[in-house]
């Protein structure tokens, strides 16, 4: 009986090996029976979202602004619950309309239909959190939080980053 296990253990080790896993490296290929690609480009045919083309320098500043724009967010609310409007009021200032903001928001979404608009609408909202923390206004506020926070959702459900060699032209 011994010897007969032997050997049915030997298969049931060395015949059933794991899966080979997918590499967690996006420049090494992801192995599958229908093709061969990398890691980044297996994800980027997943998401769905609509690609905003820049050259890795504006994606970079883009990221930037976006993490810039949620930590004045973050003080908005944090100068909101202790009731400093005025404190609010300057934090929302930075995420706020300006000509150049504008010209910045045009330059980066000139290559998504769309984007630019999107983007506008969320610096003209941040302008309504100016208009309500300047009237001590903490509902208007806090409404005028939320439309911002929509904003930058919907954007970041309708669009992502494709970084490029060159823009389109």
């Amino acid at each position: 009986m011994k010897n007969r296990a032997l050997p049915l253990a030997i298969v049931l080790c060395f015949g059933c090996r794991a899966e080979e896993k997918p590499t967690t490296n996006p420049d090494e290929p992801v192995r599958s029976a229908e093709a061969k690609q990398t890691a980044s480009e297996a994800l980027d045919e997943l998401d769905r979202r609509r690609p905003v083309p820049l050259l890795p320098m504006m994606a970079q500043h883009q990221k930037e602004n976006m993490r810039e724009h949620l930590q004045a967010v973050q003080e908005v609310i944090a100068a909101a619950a202790v009731g400093d409007f005025d404190k609010s009021a300057e934090a929302a200032k930075r995420m706020g309309f300006s000509e150049t903001m504008g010209r910045m928001c045009a330059h980066m979404g000139a290559g998504a239909p769309g984007f630019t608009e999107q983007a506008l609408a969320f610096h003209h909202t941040a302008d309504e959190i100016v208009a309500a923390a300047s009237n001590r206004d903490s509902p208007a506020l806090l409404s005028a939080v939320a439309k911002t926070l929509r904003a930058c959702t919907n954007c970041h459900a309708t669009f992502k980053q494709q970084v490029v060699a060159s823009l389109p032209e």
